[in-house]
């Protein structure tokens, strides 16, 4: 446990910024193997789903931040604007290219279906189609980094 709490002390903020993202993956992997019945390991480090690790991370980031440099003082306004656009471009931005991704990919499959002869090189070529978030899924996370960020005591 001594090691822990030396792991902290070294970069409090980073590592309690570290155990958000940890957080939301470990529980995007359970949650997406609960919903599917079926264990997908790339959920621990893929983007999209629930909870939003993004989220969860610069949300954490701000609580520690906060907390360790109080919130008067320039890193937390720095961790505070960082947090509020990392939220907006995972449910605007990031969002609308899944689902952008999602016609393209069945624009292709049926052009597949039809051409496939005459560009296998293209046959199997997909886009990613979970790399955003639902506003839901991002205020999940946030609520999760918040939660951890007043979880871990301050080790400064």
């Amino acid at each position: 446990m001594g090691w822990l709490k030396q792991l902290f002390h070294w970069n409090y903020v980073l590592c309690v910024s570290m155990v958000g993202w940890f957080a939301a993956q470990v529980l995007k992997t359970i949650i997406n193997a609960v919903l599917l019945k079926e264990l997908k390991l790339e959920r621990m480090w893929g983007a999209g789903g629930m909870p939003s690790s993004h989220s969860a991370t610069v949300c954490a980031l701000v609580v520690a931040t906060g907390r360790a440099y109080g919130t008067s003082s320039p890193f937390f306004a720095l961790a505070f604007l960082l947090a509020a656009i990392v939220m907006y471009d995972a449910q605007g931005v990031r969002r609308e290219t899944g689902e952008q991704a999602k016609v393209i990919n069945r624009m292709l499959t049926d052009w597949m279906d039809e051409g496939a002869k005459t560009a296998p090189m293209l046959a199997d070529k997909k886009l990613k189609e979970m790399v955003g978030h639902t506003p839901f899924e991002v205020w999940a996370g946030a609520l999760l980094g918040v939660a951890i960020g007043f979880a871990i005591p301050v080790m400064l």
